[in-house]
């Protein structure tokens, strides 16, 4: 009874929650591998969701940042004197 009075029930109930959400996620994801592998329908509709990850957006602080990064890999560039790479 030490442990259950260490851990507050509400946090051990969502970490569980969690679990299982994740189990069945992989659950499906592997069911519709398996489904998508047996049809050629199947994998055309696989192919046709799995880039909709693609709509979320890329956060503006990120492109801020790579587009630093590629300041300075041309001001490194330009101080070195080597000819641009290809």
């Amino acid at each position: 009874m030490d442990l259950l009075n260490a851990i507050d029930i509400k946090y051990l109930f969502c970490y569980v929650l969690v679990i299982v959400l994740v189990l069945f996620i992989f659950r499906g994801m592997f069911r519709m591998v398996v489904w998508a592998k047996k049809m050629p329908k199947g994998a055309f509709m696989f192919l046709a969701i799995f880039p909709l990850i693609s709509i979320f957006p890329i956060p503006g602080q990120e492109i801020k940042k790579l587009e630093k990064i590629k300041k300075v890999q041309i001001k490194k560039e330009d101080e070195s004197g080597d000819p641009p790479s290809d």
